[in-house]
């Protein structure tokens, strides 16, 4: 779906920040909405979009358990 949207997990990614995070969600919000930039009248629940899933992407990879890893 979101081609740019890289793996943020071990062993594909070795540090992940928060920025890393951060420009995750915004394409995954950009992606599904449809705005590269919303209107003004649109700016706050895209905003809103991106903080909740940055904040479910970093929980999600704070509680993955990567076995076998290289």
């Amino acid at each position: 779906m979101c081609r740019s949207i890289k793996t943020l997990r071990p062993p594909y990614a070795e540090e992940v920040t928060d920025g890393d995070i951060r420009a995750a969600a915004l394409q995954y919000v950009r992606k599904i909405s449809g705005f590269r930039k919303p209107a003004a009248h649109n700016a706050a629940a895209f905003e809103q979009a991106v903080d909740d899933i940055e904040k479910a992407t970093a929980a999600l990879l704070a509680s993955l358990e990567v076995r076998g890893a290289r």
